[in-house]
């Protein structure tokens, strides 16, 4: 019978953490608090830090020739800003105006850009361990601007937020606002 030796520098068994290295490298890079948001029945989370203001939707000044998710410009306290239903910009089913309807307005470097959201939810801090790896997906489906997916809550309660690097998809090359250097 051999007997158990226990390391005092080693780690109990039960915090011993299976995640890859580069994985939890890059989950500690990521932020700690995101404003989730809703499209559709999915649920968005971006990086608070980017966040200037929510304010209500209201009808932006049409650009002529701008691509169908830039729904126009407004003017706020002397800035334009170039507001994009981001709902059209992912290719949700459908794009309805309603009293929840918000425009998010973001800070993005020296840019502001407004996006269009079904709805905004609140504020969630996610720890590291709360935070999953964006799943593998075929090359039809773009998830380059997915940062990860958050699960907030437990048992039949628990929410999945996806979790979007927002200044990459506003300086996708389709979108033209924002420059690539953003991060």
């Amino acid at each position: 019978m051999t007997a158990l030796i226990e390391h005092p520098q080693a780690p109990a068994p039960s915090a011993v953490s299976f995640t890859p290295a580069p994985l939890r490298q890059a989950v500690a890079a990521l932020p700690s608090e995101y404003l989730s948001f809703r499209l559709g029945a999915e649920e968005y989370g971006i990086d608070i830090l980017r966040v200037q203001e929510i304010r209500s939707y209201a009808e932006p000044t049409r650009i002529a020739n701008a691509p169908h998710f830039i729904k126009g410009v407004i003017n706020l306290r002397g800035v334009i800003v170039p507001i994009i239903d981001l709902r059209l910009k992912l290719s949700c089913q459908a794009a309805e105006y309603t009293d929840f309807t918000v425009v998010i307005v973001l800070n993005l470097r020296d840019r502001v850009v407004g996006i269009v959201v079904d709805a905004v939810s609140d504020v969630i801090a996610l720890e590291a361990d709360s935070i999953k790896a964006a799943p593998a997906m075929s090359a039809a489906v773009d998830v380059q601007h997915i940062l990860g997916i958050g699960c907030v809550g437990h048992g039949e309660v628990e929410r999945m937020l996806i979790l979007t690097d927002i200044a990459a998809l506003m300086s996708s090359a389709d979108m033209g606002l924002v420059a690539t250097a953003v991060h």
